[in-house]
């Protein structure tokens, strides 16, 4: 028999052992295509053939786990499926809702190789899709469809609205959020990007508007970033709580109450049900385009669902493109394909004409934008404390397929990686090199300091600059690996300063060639001891080149919480180091 229990906020831990689990993956399917194979009911829902009710036989389960904002509306649906006796091969569906967020969900899963718990789950965003398909090992989640959408927008109180010239003034998103980097002139919040797929698509669609605007270098992505980060939430939820609760002047002129705040129109629309007048929010759309939310519906482990699960699951995604279900959730402020026009869902939600809340939304950004907005965001909030070592055997001398050397494409990716960090960042250089130094096969270059202290004439950013520049491969010189690695992560972690992202990045072209070195193993075994949970200095190794051992340097990276990588082109090196501290940072964070 069915449950009918009540709907709990979080899940548990799974009864009985894991499932099968073939490596994880993220595919995205038409739905038709699902529907064709999972449920073997395409021709039927096209011909409007399957059942939309009747006598059961018996109840399928199915539990699905959904983002907070959108999992009222699946209870509602999966309330209104129970009612009519809605069938999946002549079994009623019986589903249980659990509103999680979706981070969380992600994290879990990124983890998980046996059976989480359920059997789908309705994130606000693909981009956790993207999260949870980073990693091999990960749970196998495959996206059959979208069931809902919601542009994000900047809404504010009346009074901001009006200084703004709200609703007749349209703005784009440098102008909109800029303003918050005037003192006093706008109080303006966000959610953490790392945890809200809201922040984290405004923050990518605000660094690529900038970038479009002359912000070459990112710089004035990152100081709006910084500022955001001063008056961020932990999650959507949380920020919802920071704008003033009604028109007063205690409340609207509370400096610790935000008057504007970066969100989906469907939260400004739940918001302002809740609220009413008094404290409704006005919401700009703006014109250079708003990112959306999507709401993937996505099947988990489906290689372990049963043929039950999979087609009620399948079933249940139908019922909410179904005229019924796409009203159920236009009324719970979403926007539906083929459901009505967003006019009354944006009205509710604040927006007024000629606010172009009716304009498509922008063009989703791709995965490596998103990944580079974090990688930025991390760095910024959480100052950096990096120690950079780079190897300058004489093999950084061979050429890569552009006809440049290994050691130049390494030099402008990691003068790329540098114009990302901060004036607060602490960044320094060593090179290394069998006998580079004596007998020691590393030399400091540059120690690891603040990067907006003065240095005679110049800062220490300039000096990092000019050091990068000035490496040159080592004639006859061999790689040094192991003694370097542990000098370096010797410093790091007697160095360490409580509040930053301390961390050792070591680029190598090689194996270790040093026959009077330590050993892989011991170098291993200190690494272990050396290593501190209450103060992570993850060391990040990057191999470039046919030449290196993926293996070795994973063993190496992993004994310090860290993560090594493998590039065959020394250009990529600036993206591997901005996603090796996204992951690292969610594992100290």
């Amino acid at each position: 028999m069915g449950r009918h229990s009540s709907m709990p906020d979080e899940y548990g831990a799974p009864p009985g052992g894991p499932r099968p689990r073939s490596r994880g993956r993220v595919v995205a399917v038409a739905t038709a295509l699902v529907l064709a194979v999972a449920a073997g009911t395409a021709f039927a829902v096209r011909s409007d053939l399957l059942d939309l009710g009747g006598t059961c036989e018996d109840e399928v389960e199915l539990d699905v786990v959904a983002s907070p904002d959108i999992a009222p509306a699946l209870r509602d649906a999966a309330a209104q499926a129970r009612r009519d006796q809605i069938t999946s091969d002549g079994n009623c569906l019986d589903v249980t809702v659990t509103a999680r967020d979706a981070y969380k969900v992600a994290d879990t899963l990124r983890t998980t190789e046996g059976d989480p718990g359920f059997q789908a789950w309705v994130p606000d965003s693909s981009v956790w899709l993207q999260r949870v398909g980073q990693n091999a090992k990960a749970a196998e989640v495959t996206a059959a469809g979208n069931v809902a959408s919601s542009p994000i927008g900047v809404g504010m109180v009346p009074s901001a609205a009006k200084s703004f010239g709200w609703p007749d003034k349209t703005y784009g998103w440098t102008q909109l959020t800029g303003a918050a980097l005037q003192a006093d002139q706008l109080r303006l919040g966000a959610a953490d990007p790392a945890r809200s797929a809201t922040g984290l698509l405004a923050l990518t669609k605000l660094a690529s508007a900038a970038q479009k605007s002359g912000d070459k270098d990112g710089t004035q992505a990152a100081a709006l970033a910084k500022v955001l980060s001063q008056r961020m939430s932990d999650s959507d939820s949380q920020l919802m709580d920071t704008v003033a609760r009604d028109t007063s002047g205690t409340e609207e002129g509370n400096p610790r109450r935000n008057e504007a705040l970066i969100l989906s129109e469907q939260a400004a629309f739940t918001h302002n049900a809740d609220v009413g007048d008094a404290g409704a929010l006005d919401l700009f759309y703006p014109k250079d385009g708003s990112p959306a939310l999507d709401y993937p519906f996505t099947l988990v482990d489906e290689s372990g669902l049963t043929t039950d699960e999979s087609r009620a699951a399948v079933r249940f995604m139908t019922l909410l493109s179904a005229p019924e279900g796409r009203s159920i959730l236009e009324k719970h402020g979403f926007r539906t394909d083929g459901g009505a026009s967003p006019e009354a869902v944006a009205a509710q939600a604040g927006g007024r004409t000629p606010q172009p809340y009716a304009e498509p939304t922008s063009e989703p950004a791709t995965d490596e934008q998103v990944e580079e907005t974090l990688g930025m965001w991390t760095i910024t909030v959480q100052s950096a404390r990096i120690t950079t070592v780079v190897d300058a055997s004489a093999s950084m001398s061979n050429p890569v397929p552009s006809g440049e050397s290994r050691m130049d494409v390494t030099k402008a990716s990691m003068l790329a990686a540098l114009s990302t960090f901060t004036p607060e960042d602490e960044i320094g250089l060593w090179e290394f090199s069998t006998h580079l130094d004596g007998e020691r096969d590393y030399k400091k270059l540059v120690p690891t300091q603040r990067l907006g202290d003065r240095k005679g004439s110049g800062t220490v950013r300039d000096r990092l600059s000019a050091a990068f520049t000035g490496l040159q491969p080592v004639p006859g010189g061999a790689t040094g690996l192991y003694d370097t690695t542990l000098a370096a992560y010797k410093e790091a972690t007697a160095s360490y300063k409580d509040g930053k992202f301390n961390a050792v990045v070591v680029v190598t072209d090689g194996v270790n060639e040093d026959p009077g070195s330590i050993s892989r193993s011991s170098l291993i075994s200190q690494l272990e001891d050396l290593s501190d949970t209450e103060h992570p200095v993850p060391l990040i190794a990057i191999a470039v080149g046919p030449d290196t051992d993926k293996d070795e340097i994973e063993q190496i990276a992993e004994a310090t919480g860290g993560s090594g990588h493998q590039v065959s082109d020394p250009a990529d090196i600036q993206k591997v180091i901005l996603k090796a501290i996204i992951e690292a940072g969610a594992k100290t964070s």
